[in-house]
């Protein structure tokens, strides 16, 4: 076995992320507290040393490496360069807040930077065992990110009920491999897919090996009714922590989606749509009805966050091309408006206080104009009004869901959708009509204020000019 057979040229950008990892892991070990600024500095090289590497790396249409448990292809060149930038955004937001929350230990952006490497290895999965090992090189980053305030309670009892639900998910989720493995005697995607078209399955193991799958994916997706973990980690995690799990990494579980569901198992669509199905209808009743009742913001997006991938699992139940588009590119942009919404409670933080609770936002236009209008642009977005970029993205998976005849789907997506805008305009309300109730301002940091107000113009922008996005996804995934 040689090195040319192994094809490790493909997986650059994860050697090079790990390599960098490792050179800011040993200068962070000789620096003290106040030089934090260089692990922050040496981190945001890192990811963009890795994101040269994907942009720069030849591609020729889909190739692989290791023998085809790796995979490298235009969707996943789309989907690692949107990552990086997220996690570049994510670094950039977290600085200010760590140094006021006094949390200046460089674990964090070490944990973050490993995490990102399991949701690049997860986005190139083209195996069951390498999505696997992708996918808990991320789970055990993030349960460690979610303890990180060491002297939180409610972090490590966040934390706690994390590590126990997820081990129960990957066990889950690696008996679904199993299983699937003795059905169709392959863990690659591509040698599934094979066995499926040929009929050379035992449908039985086949059937339980897919319901268990589908457990895991749902857990760490963050669908109902596996969510149960979710607002808990939200509310209990520091909100930089909140940050990466409510945007980032949703990327990387749409990638497990798209992997498994689409490309490894997309001949026994009839098998599991039903089961995405449920999922869908009771991620988005439950997700926008609960949150109507939080006073935690932070709770909030979470049953927010549950809500949307209700929407995206919309796209992928369509099963046809313009129903994956719909759903990358809705995952794309949820990415970029979850970014927002939490970075707007970063930016109204302080030390020894976090402006987690509805009523830290009470009369924000009278104490800053600027930013409650930036706040107003994110959460129309989110409840889907036009011209923002969420409503494009509902219209995507919508129109994808009437098309594979779901016409009742998307109607219900809509009423469900209506029922979202309710607690979204809540806080529009809160910012404009009532009265103030505490001197809550925002930071003085000024690369905060820019990437905050950036991040929210970004939102009108591509809601104004949808095309280049929706383009770009259209071309990564063929028709």
């Amino acid at each position: 076995m040689s090195v040319t057979e192994l094809n490790l040229g493909l997986a650059l950008p994860e050697i090079v992320l790990l390599c960098a990892t490792c050179v800011v892991l040993l200068v962070d070990v000789f620096i003290k507290d106040h030089q934090r600024v260089i692990t922050y500095v040496l981190s945001l090289a890192a990811l963009l040393v890795t994101a040269l590497a994907v942009a720069l790396q030849p591609l020729g249409g889909r190739e692989y490496a290791f023998f085809g448990s790796y995979v490298m292809d235009p969707a996943g060149r789309v989907l690692k360069l949107f990552a990086l930038a997220g996690m570049a955004l994510v670094f950039v937001y977290s600085r200010s807040y760590l140094h006021q929350q006094r949390l200046l230990g460089g674990d964090y952006y070490l944990l973050a930077l490993f995490a990102m490497l399991g949701i690049l290895v997860m986005v190139s999965a083209s195996s069951l065992l390498t999505m696997y090992l992708g996918l808990e090189l991320l789970a055990l980053s993030s349960y460690a990110l979610v303890a990180f305030r060491r002297d939180s309670a409610s972090g490590a009892e966040s934390a706690m009920k994390y590590f126990v639900l997820g081990a129960i998910a990957s066990g889950s989720l690696l008996y679904g491999v199993s299983m699937i493995y003795g059905a169709t005697g392959s863990i690659e995607l591509a040698g599934i897919a094979e066995a499926v078209l040929a009929g050379e399955v035992l449908m039985l193991p086949m059937a339980v090996g897919l319901s268990f799958l589908l457990v895991g994916i749902a857990f760490k997706f963050g669908a109902v009714p596996f969510h149960m973990w979710l607002p808990d980690v939200y509310q209990g995690a520091p909100t930089s922590v909140t940050l990466f799990l409510g945007s980032v990494a949703k990327i990387g579980s749409f990638a497990l989606v798209l992997r498994v569901l689409i490309e490894g198992l997309g001949d026994l669509y009839e098998s599991w749509a039903a089961m995405v199905l449920i999922l869908a209808v009771l991620s988005m009743a439950i997700g926008n009805i609960v949150a109507i009742a939080q006073a935690n913001l932070k709770r909030m997006l979470a049953y927010s966050t549950i809500s949307h991938v209700g929407f995206i699992l919309v796209g992928i139940l369509a099963g046809t091309a313009s129903g994956v588009q719909g759903a990358m590119y809705y995952a794309l942009v949820y990415m970029v408006m979850a970014l927002g919404a939490f970075g707007m409670i970063i930016l109204l933080s302080r030390e020894g206080f976090e402006a987690e609770n509805l009523d830290d936002f009470k009369g924000l236009n009278a104490r800053s104009p600027w930013f409650a209008f930036i706040m107003l642009l994110i959460m129309f977005s989110m409840a889907g009004i036009p011209p923002f970029v969420g409503f494009y993205a509902k219209v995507a998976v919508f129109g994808a869901a009437i098309e594979a005849g779901y016409t009742w789907l998307a109607v219900l997506g809509v009423l469900f959708s209506v029922v979202g805008a309710y607690y979204y305009l809540r806080v529009v309300w809160y910012m404009y009509f009532e009265a103030p109730t505490g001197e809550v301002r925002p930071m003085p940091s000024p690369d905060l204020r820019f990437i905050v107000s950036a991040n929210g113009l970004a939102v009108l922008g591509l809601g104004i000019l949808p095309g280049p996005l929706l383009s770009l996804v259209a071309n990564v995934i063929p028709g």
